[in-house]
């Protein structure tokens, strides 16, 4: 069996995200995530032993773990060399985790850039301990969706044709379907759509830079864009996407995903046929039957 082709170049991810913490990394996005992490933990009534942090770019979920479960085992599998205990250097695809061996498992704004988003996730379900929770927030489709249409129309106007700049995130409608794949169980997907402002399309790349989120696509182009290639899209941005006072919009679309290791105290569907009550009781109205019924 051949290999499947990789989507994107994670060497080339690593040393552009090494880049960027040496350049002064821009971690509002990731730090938007950590705040919606401690939120969403705090609606969870339980106490986790054992709690692992998967990939995130940096360690502001560690920091979130740290602070409500301040008893527990804190592991973090981290893209690059970090000091400080419970920590290695990991690739994410290739999960070094016993099975059935951690309670939590969190990840912020990493496995949209993986491979085989599907493969982790099985990997992740073997990790957790029977009822044990996995929290992840990735990347949705619509990300980045005004750069894309700008760069796409450039391209062709200047160059006449395309190739691809942003990567094909996962759309919300798809995500619950993944975790119900991996053998998840209860698996809630959810999104949050947040709106940052630019000064212009440069400005947001140079942050895109700063966050090591410029393309790394195996199947990139590999020579440098042309400057009037650039300056077009910049224009088209510009004229599509901007607000009244000039700045332009660029959309995040943070997609949550959440479920639990199966366990046999979780709630089961009751069968088709099962209920012993009718809904039109429940809601005091009369049934009405079709024909032949």
């Amino acid at each position: 069996m051949s290999t499947p082709h990789p989507l994107f170049d994670t060497a080339l991810i690593r040393r552009r995200l090494a880049r960027a913490q040496a350049g002064g990394y821009a971690g509002f996005l990731l730090e938007r995530a950590a705040e919606d992490l401690e939120d969403r933990l705090g609606t969870v009534m339980r106490d986790f032993r054992r709690v692992l942090d998967l990939g995130s770019p940096a360690a502001v979920a560690d920091a979130v773990l740290a602070r409500r479960y301040p008893e527990a085992e804190r592991y973090r599998l981290a893209p690059l060399p970090e000091a400080g205990p419970g920590r290695a250097v990991a690739d994410t695809e290739a999960l070094p985790i016993g099975p059935a061996s951690i309670d939590l498992v969190v990840s912020l704004l990493a496995l949209h850039a993986v491979n085989d988003l599907p493969g982790v996730l099985v990997q992740v379900r073997r990790a957790l301990r029977p009822d044990g929770l996995f929290v992840g927030c990735l990347l949705g489709g619509a990300t980045l969706t005004e750069l894309r249409q700008s760069l796409t129309q450039a391209e062709s106007e200047i160059e006449g044709g395309v190739s691809p700049h942003v990567a094909p995130f996962v759309a919300i409608r798809e995500a619950g379907g993944l975790l119900q794949r991996a053998g998840i169980a209860l698996p809630v997907a959810d999104s949050d759509m947040l709106t940052v402002r630019y000064a212009d399309a440069f400005a947001l790349m140079r942050d895109l830079r700063a966050m090591g989120m410029t393309n790394a696509l195996t199947d990139r182009r590999k020579r440098p864009m042309r400057r009037a290639t650039l300056l077009r899209a910049a224009q088209i941005y510009a004229e599509r996407f901007a607000d009244a006072d000039g700045r332009i919009r660029a959309s995040f679309e943070l997609v949550w995903l959440l479920g639990w290791a199966p366990h046999e105290s979780q709630q089961k569907p009751l069968k088709p046929g099962s209920a012993s009550a009718r809904l039109a009781d429940a809601l005091g109205t009369v049934e009405l039957k079709g024909e032949g019924s």
